[in-house]
């Protein structure tokens, strides 16, 4: 039981870790947040990775997904 506490702990401190530092390098947070809850070694790689320039990645709405769908 102890084991399970830990690594929900160590799921929950990653993700917010990983939220922190995809802010910070100009990334998706809420991708990398979810990916660092699961797999929290990800931290680790998303520490590693170069800062990205320009403006930040931005996922487009269920509206835009929409529209953009009926197109093709």
């Amino acid at each position: 039981m102890t084991g399970i506490v830990i690594w929900g702990l160590t799921s929950i401190a990653a993700a917010i870790i990983g939220g922190v530092l995809a802010g910070m390098k100009n990334r998706d947070y809420s991708f990398w947040m979810a990916w660092c809850f699961l797999v929290p070694p990800l931290v680790v790689w998303l520490l590693l990775m170069p800062r990205l320039s320009g403006p930040r990645p931005r996922r487009p709405t269920l509206d835009e997904l929409e529209r953009n769908d009926s197109v093709t």
